[in-house]
């Protein structure tokens, strides 16, 4: 494979050597798979959040039965490794995507796997929000969508930022670990070059723009979360 990757190199003219091309172009595999997972898993993950802390006791509109089934499968999901639930999910990714390799297909597992984390992280951001202010929305008769959305969600607005920023490292990490599959990006390098064929230079390098990869969202979403602080002067 390494000799077919050279040879498309050569093909291509390219003033880069083999090595770091194919590095620079996973690389964008890999903030592929974790922004598009990340985004698609905030679309399961914060309705589900924010449902859990309607539902819960004392909730705006608590509901034993649903907070319990909702409860139950966060907990289920995030105690499944995710090395195991990529293989679970193999039947499921083929149905969705057409075939169970390459960085498209890794997407539905990383959703899955991410989603319930999320929720749990919006249900902690949410709960953090003073309940006097949510009590003086509901005086001043503010329905229940007016109350999660200008209140609550507003409110909470710095703490999901910094949540969200550990959401992308942490599926930054489930996506490495996908390369177990062939799924591409900087984990398949580290693994299929680095492990399987003991090139300790290629492991290595893979790690530290791993690392670089997952400081520089850190930083901004640390950015981002300052200035979105009404607190920080």
């Amino acid at each position: 494979m390494w000799n077919e990757i050279v040879t498309y190199w050569q093909q291509e003219g390219t003033i880069m050597t083999p090595m770091v091309s194919y590095l620079l172009e996973n690389i964008w595999v890999t903030l592929y798979m974790t922004v598009v997972s990340t985004v698609l898993a905030y679309v399961l993950g914060l309705p589900m959040g924010i449902a859990m802390v309607v539902t819960a006791p004392g909730g705006l509109r608590s509901n034993h039965v649903v907070y319990r089934i909702l409860d139950f499968v966060a907990n289920i999901v995030r105690s499944v490794p995710f090395l195991i639930l990529l293989i679970l999910v193999i039947p499921l990714t083929r149905i969705l995507v057409g075939k169970a390799y390459g960085p498209t297909s890794v997407i539905v597992p990383l959703v899955l796997a991410a989603a319930p984390f999320i929720a749990r992280m919006v249900e902690s951001s949410l709960l953090e929000v003073d309940k006097g202010v949510i009590e003086a929305a509901q005086s001043m008769g503010a329905n229940l969508w007016t109350i999660i959305w200008k209140v609550m969600l507003a409110e909470a607005r710095t703490s999901l930022i910094v949540g969200a920023t550990i959401v992308l490292g942490t599926v930054l990490g489930y996506s490495a670990m996908a390369g177990i599959v062939g799924g591409g990006g900087l984990g398949d390098i580290a693994i299929q070059y680095g492990y399987y064929r003991r090139d300790n230079e290629v492991m290595w390098l893979c790690v530290i723009l791993l690392v670089v990869l997952v400081q520089g969202m850190q930083y901004i979403g640390t950015r981002i979360s300052k200035k979105m602080d009404k607190r920080v002067r």
